[in-house]
């Protein structure tokens, strides 16, 4: 007979979705009430990159993912092209529209997303390989919950993964052993004590999340050793899609993607700190979802309301029903750019100007 204690007493279930929404939505529009006014900062007069005053509104949109309200603009220089949120988010803006997007309602969802990309996390280490076969240690800054490290592993057997990020992320990614070392905050408050420290820094998709890119590259700069590398992903403002597509362009991610910054303006920031570009690539980076993800926007802004916690009130069963109708309707469509995304425009992304995110590799000199 077993000497270990049994416990009797019934284990409670997780609450379900219905219940962490209704328990969610008085928070919501208690913040709601407040208005949206002091979710963004005042309007900018000039470019955050080169301060030129000459600046036109490239698009406007909604909050296409969530449905969190408020109208969201991005302006382009005509000096420099950076695209740039204006107004942006304020602290208290970033706080409310982050909510619930990457922990809370939407972390299991979200979590299994980043989990599957197994593939992509491993060519983007492999990427590294021609000028680091042997990194010693490697920081992933926002690295959430430490995915792309886990995978990196693979490729590189003997190198130490550590990640940082301003969530509870990188803190859970050391617990599950996904990275060696998991810091919390941002990462030009950080760097100092990190000088000198890492191999390899890495950013995938993060620049763009950043209120002030330019100083997340210093911090780069400074963490990185010289001789080692820094490697970065970001959206390329430059894609024909982003054109075509217009506000169905999944990159744009209002309101959370802040910056978009034209390769050569980044190229020629990193020669600017001490950095020497060693790889571009635009063809391997991109993500072939394009079709699908504007199809399934347009179809998910078209249809009623799902429930939500910043909505008054849950959706009635006629609304219901007209969501499923309208999302079973669209499935030819999303079927269709699917296969147009994987089997017809993947191989012809870079040709035709359509790929959407471009990576640098950049040696610390």
């Amino acid at each position: 007979m077993s000497n270990e204690h049994v416990s009797n007493e019934p284990q409670t279930a997780p609450p379900s979705r219905t219940e962490q929404i209704t328990a969610l939505r008085p928070a919501y529009q208690a913040d709601l009430a407040e208005g949206l006014d002091r979710l963004f900062e005042p309007r900018r007069e000039t470019c955050p990159w080169c301060d030129s005053s000459r600046l036109r509104t490239r698009l406007r949109t909604k909050d296409l993912i969530q449905h969190k309200p408020g109208t969201f603009e991005l302006d382009q220089c005509e000096d420099c092209r950076h695209t740039f949120q204006n107004p942006r988010l304020s602290p208290a803006g970033l706080e409310f529209y982050y909510r619930d997007f990457y922990d809370g309602l939407g972390e299991k969802q979200l979590g299994n997303t980043f989990a599957a990309r197994t593939k992509m996390y491993e060519q983007r280490a492999q990427s590294l390989l021609p000028h680091s076969p042997t990194p010693k240690n490697w920081l992933d800054v926002g690295t959430g919950h430490g995915h792309f490290c886990e995978s990196a592993r693979t490729v590189y057997p003997d190198t130490t993964f550590d990640g940082l990020d301003f969530t509870d992320g990188a803190e859970l990614a050391e617990q599950a052993g996904r990275v060696e070392r998991g810091y919390r905050g941002g990462f030009p408050e950080l760097a100092p004590g990190l000088a000198g420290h890492y191999d390899v820094v890495s950013m995938f998709h993060y620049l763009e999340h950043s209120t002030e890119p330019e100083r997340e590259l210093a911090a780069a700069h400074q963490a990185v050793r010289p001789g080692g590398h820094l490697l970065i992903e970001v959206p390329d403002p430059d894609s024909r899609y982003s054109r075509l597509l217009g506000r169905w362009w999944l990159p744009w991610l209002q309101p959370q993607h802040l910056h978009f910054i034209p390769v050569e303006n980044l190229r020629r920031r990193l020669t600017d700190l001490g950095f020497t570009v060693v790889a571009e690539q635009h063809a391997e980076p991109h993500d072939p979802v394009d079709l699908l993800a504007g199809t399934w926007l347009a179809l998910d802004t078209a249809a009623p309301r799902d429930n939500l916690p910043w909505l008054p009130k849950p959706p009635s069963g006629l609304a219901r029903t007209g969501r499923a109708a309208v999302l079973i309707a669209g499935i030819p469509a999303l079927l269709l750019g699917t296969f147009l995304d994987r089997f017809v425009v993947r191989r012809l992304s870079h040709r035709l100007g359509v790929s959407n995110a471009y990576r640098l590799v950049a040696r610390r000199d």
